[in-house]
C-alpha cells in the first residue's frame, strides 16, 4: 500500500468551482488512495462524495478505476462477499441501538451475532479501501481503514440550525420533526462509533480534514476534498523519495 516512487502529472486537476486548475499527483497503478466521509445529520454528504468521485475522476488517466461511493450500498456489497441472504441487511443499520434485541434475534437464528456482522462489514470496507478510489461514507470507515496508509478521512459538519433546515427542505418535515431527525442521526452515530469502536465521534485527530459545511455548495466541499486529497498524497510521495 506504500505510495510508488514514481508519480504522473496532470496538467489540468479537478475543473474546480474555487481555484484555477493546478497541476495534480496521481498514484501509479496498484497504489490508488481511497476517502472517508464520516458526517452530521444534514450534511447532504452523498452529494458531496458524488461531487468528489466526478472530480477525481475527471484527473484520472484512461484505464484507471473510477471513483466509486459507498453508501447504502455497502450493505449490498457485505451481502456479495460474505454470501448472505438478502434478509440479513435489514439487521444491519448503522443506528441499530438494542443489544439485548440483537441477542434474542440472534438466539432465534434470524442473523448471525452482531459481532459477526461487524466483522464482515469492516472486512468489506477494507477490502474497498485497499482496491483505491473508493468513497466510503460512515460505518466507522476512518476507524477501520486508519492503518491503512493511502486513506485520507474527512469529517463533514454544520450548525444545527443549517441541516434541520436541509432535513425540511429534503424530507418535507416541519422544524419540530426535523429537529428529531437530526438529533437522533447524530445520536446513533456518535452511539456507533463508541460502541464499536471505542472513539469519539467529535475527536478531530480521528480525521486528515474537518469542513464546516454550513456556507458551501457541495460542490464547493468536493473540490475542497479533492485539493487536499492530491496533496496529501503528494506530500506523502515526497517523504517518501526522501
Amino acid at each position: 500500500m506504500k505510495i510508488g516512487t514514481h508519480v504522473d502529472k496532470c496538467l489540468s486537476y479537478i475543473d474546480c468551482d474555487l481555484n484555477p486548475p493546478t497541476r495534480c499527483w496521481l498514484p501509479p497503478p496498484g497504489h490508488s488512495p481511497s476517502v472517508t466521509l464520516s458526517r452530521q445529520t444534514g450534511c447532504d454528504a452523498a452529494a458531496v462524495a458524488g461531487a468528489l468521485a466526478e472530480r477525481l475522476g475527471a484527473c484520472a488517466p484512461a484505464g484507471q478505476r473510477h471513483w466509486t461511493v459507498y453508501d447504502r450500498n455497502l450493505i449490498a456489497r457485505v451481502l456479495e462477499e460474505h454470501k448472505l441472504p438478502p434478509e440479513v441487511a435489514k439487521f444491519m443499520p448503522e443506528d441499530r441501538v438494542s443489544a439485548i434485541q440483537d441477542a434474542v434475534e440472534e438466539l432465534l437464528g434470524l442473523h448471525p451475532s452482531g459481532r459477526t456482522l461487524q466483522h464482515q462489514i469492516s472486512e468489506t470496507i477494507l477490502h474497498l479501501a485497499a482496491l483505491g478510489h473508493a468513497i466510503l461514507i460512515g460505518r466507522g470507515a476512518n476507524i477501520i481503514t486508519r492503518k491503512l496508509p493511502d486513506v485520507f478521512h474527512v469529517r463533514l459538519v454544520a450548525p444545527v440550525e443549517v441541516r434541520v433546515a436541509w432535513i425540511m427542505a429534503r424530507n418535507l418535515l416541519d422544524i419540530k420533526a426535523a429537529r428529531e431527525v437530526v438529533r437522533k442521526g447524530d445520536l446513533a452515530r456518535e452511539r456507533y462509533l463508541r460502541d464499536q469502536f471505542h472513539v469519539n465521534i467529535d475527536d478531530c485527530l480521528l480525521y486528515d480534514l474537518v469542513i464546516n459545511t454550513a456556507h458551501l455548495p457541495h460542490r464547493a466541499v468536493a473540490c475542497l476534498i479533492g485539493d487536499a486529497v492530491v496533496h496529501w498524497a503528494a506530500a506523502r510521495e515526497q517523504r517518501a523519495v526522501e
